[in-house]
């Protein structure tokens, strides 16, 4: 048989079916003495994964189809209630590119800070920007601040209401994105356990 077999993902932009459909014999038998006169096609895990994949595949390329037409919906909906507007401000969650992007800046606190505090010593100061809102927050506490004034290690914000830990989160948007179920979930705040190991 020279027909290629799936056995693995497949580009979705394809033109033609890719997948190749096999034609299945059964073994034909003498009527009288039941001796197998042909043998039919046998069933080999080759076959086997070419249906796995195959239905996999296609699962795959009606998923990309309905992220495609939920995209055309939203904007369609969006055009009839602002002309003009063409989906600018609207996000499938699906991981597709879209005309406005999720600021994603966020950095860490690097010494503890106490309440009142308004320079935050930070891990980096890049994505941040004078006069733009961050949220602070660590497993205890959360805020939304101004940025007043951008350092070189540091971030001026207006007075803080709450004390914050070192590794204390500074952040644009604390907000994961899941773009399997398309859906926005809150960020967490985490803590890790290190132990040190003696190199010899």
């Amino acid at each position: 048989m020279n027909k290629k077999l799936m056995n693995g993902e497949i580009p979705l932009n394809f033109k033609k079916n890719p997948y190749e459909r096999i034609q299945w014999h059964d073994d034909v038998e003498d009527p009288v003495t039941g001796e197998i006169i042909e043998e039919g096609t046998p069933f080999m895990s080759e076959y086997a994964n070419n249906f796995e994949w195959g239905i996999f595949n296609a699962y795959r390329f009606l998923n990309e189809m309905y992220r495609q037409m939920e995209r055309m919906r939203v904007q369609m909906e969006l055009d009839g209630r602002v002309p003009g507007n063409s989906g600018t401000f609207a996000d499938t969650l699906d991981g597709s590119s879209n005309k406005i992007i999720l600021d994603k800046a966020m950095t860490d606190i690097i010494e503890a800070v106490i309440i009142g505090t308004t320079t935050l010593k930070v891990a980096s100061v890049n994505g941040f920007a004078p006069f733009t809102q961050v949220t602070i927050f660590d497993d205890l506490h959360s805020e939304d601040v101004i940025i007043t004034e951008i350092g070189t290690d540091s971030i001026k914000v207006q007075a803080l209401k709450n004390a914050y830990k070192k590794g204390a989160k500074v952040a644009r948007s604390n907000v994961t994105v899941d773009t399997v179920n398309a859906e926005m979930g809150v960020g967490d705040w985490q803590t890790y356990n290190v132990e040190l190991v003696e190199v010899v």
